[in-house]
């Protein structure tokens, strides 16, 4: 995370991140690869992504792994390239890719979102920004206002806000209840109170036909 996001998050305890030593801004900066976190299940109410999932050599793993430490309410936020947007044209351009921010694979909200699906999160929203013409540097204030206001995917970059799928609850069907357990006397009782209807039924049959005589 970096200090302007920090500066930003409602979370009183924010917590930075760096991959390594030389790249952490404090002393209390989280050290680690970011696919290992040396965190518990459910100890964090935020995890920002921020431009990490094109670069890094196992995406799939580190968005399992971010997901795997944000609680069940918790929120997760991923911001990324936008391949439709004015930036990527210039990616095409030789030699671009091997340099930040052109480096790695862009790749689209709607992509994201199956992958998110996987972990059992699903897309809140997606807000797009940094809006300007091809060829030209960031700071339109007109066409950020516009791409903004109508949420246009053609924007530098975008913000996807993310939320665990809520899990349904399991319904129990109505029970079949007995007044005493068909077991043991019970089950003896019902047995001898069918053959004392049996009984019944032949000597009616027999009283009949002694007066049919």
């Amino acid at each position: 995370m970096t200090a302007n996001l920090a500066d930003m998050c409602p979370v009183r305890h924010a917590m930075r991140w760096a991959p390594t030593r030389e790249l952490a801004e404090h002393d209390s900066t989280l050290v680690c690869p970011p696919d290992t976190l040396p965190l518990g299940d459910d100890s964090l109410s935020l995890v920002i992504i921020h431009h990490l999932l094109e670069v890094v050599p196992d995406p799939h793993h580190l968005l399992q792994e971010a997901t795997r430490v944000i609680a069940e309410d918790g929120r997760l936020i991923i911001f990324g390239w936008a391949p439709l947007g004015p930036g990527a044209i210039s990616r095409v351009w030789p030699g671009r890719r091997a340099h930040i921010p052109w480096r790695g694979r862009w790749r689209t909200p709607g992509r994201l979102k199956d992958w998110l699906a996987f972990v059992d999160y699903e897309i809140e929203r997606v807000d797009y920004c940094g809006f300007r013409l091809p060829g030209r540097q960031p700071g339109n204030a007109m066409l950020e206002t516009l791409g903004r206001r109508h949420n246009l995917p053609l924007g530098d970059s975008y913000m996807i806000h993310a939320h665990r799928k809520p899990r349904l609850a399991k319904t129990q069907g109505p029970r079949l209840t007995f007044a005493r357990p068909l077991a043991g006397t019970a089950l003896g009782g019902a047995t001898r109170l069918a053959a004392s209807h049996h009984e019944k039924h032949h000597e009616d049959q027999a009283e009949r036909m002694i007066e049919g005589e």
